[in-house]
């Protein structure tokens, strides 16, 4: 929904190598709109356990940067504790500031890029919301020379153990933003409650159109 109203925005989701689906009604709509299961949902929290995995037999090594102070060394500790011989190349927490238009350009946040280039990761994985993470991402990327930048927000806080994740149920049926709304009302009642209406209003004469499109198909092969 940022990304329709911010050309900034929207530009940055265009050139990253992959957007994926990290709730389950935007695997709903996608399967309206025509995909099938060829969509499936991806979290951030169950794409870093994927990747972890993997990487004890590629080797490939992890630096994660984001969460609050002491979130993303308590995430690696226990992902290396979950997956034995897992290579950390770093961890950050950056402080709490705002990114935007001129903001994402300071000495402090080159510094910090810097020192993620020197430990040549090749895996980035970024935890500091949406949509300053992607703003970062963006910045970041070309200065690496190395590795692949991946946002994965409150991953950071499942991993970590500091906020609790929602159930596996939940999960499977398309409810885990209902958990995570009672969980940090404050903070996430505005994406649930005011952006996610918006969205389906955006979205339903996509669906429709993409329906009478098939349904016509359909009938003229008949």
């Amino acid at each position: 929904m940022l990304a329709a109203s911010d050309p900034t925005l929207l530009q940055i989701h265009e050139k990253a190598l992959l957007v994926v689906p990290d709730g389950m009604p935007l695997v709903w709509i996608g399967r309206l709109m025509g995909y099938g299961k060829a969509i499936g949902r991806v979290t951030g929290a169950d794409l870093v356990d994927a990747l972890c995995s993997h990487s004890l037999y590629t080797g490939q090594s992890h630096y994660f940067y984001g969460g609050k102070p002491g979130v993303a060394a308590e995430m690696a500790r226990r992902l290396v504790e979950k997956f034995p011989g897992l290579k950390i190349a770093g961890v950050f927490s950056p402080p709490m500031r705002a990114l935007g238009r001129g903001q994402a350009t300071s000495d402090e946040i080159y510094s910090e890029i810097e020192n993620i280039r020197i430990s040549r990761p090749d895996f980035v994985w970024v935890g500091i919301s949406s949509p300053k993470q992607e703003i970062w991402m963006d910045l970041a990327t070309p200065l690496l020379g190395n590795g692949v930048c991946i946002g994965v927000g409150a991953a950071f806080d499942f991993q970590s153990g500091s906020v609790a994740r929602a159930p596996k149920w939940m999960r499977d049926n398309g409810l885990e933003w209902l958990h995570r709304l009672s969980s940090e009302p404050k903070r996430l009642w505005k994406r649930y409650l005011l952006l996610a209406p918006l969205f389906i209003i955006r979205v339903v004469p996509d669906i429709l159109f993409n329906v009478i499109r098939r349904l016509r198909g359909s009938s003229e092969f008949r």
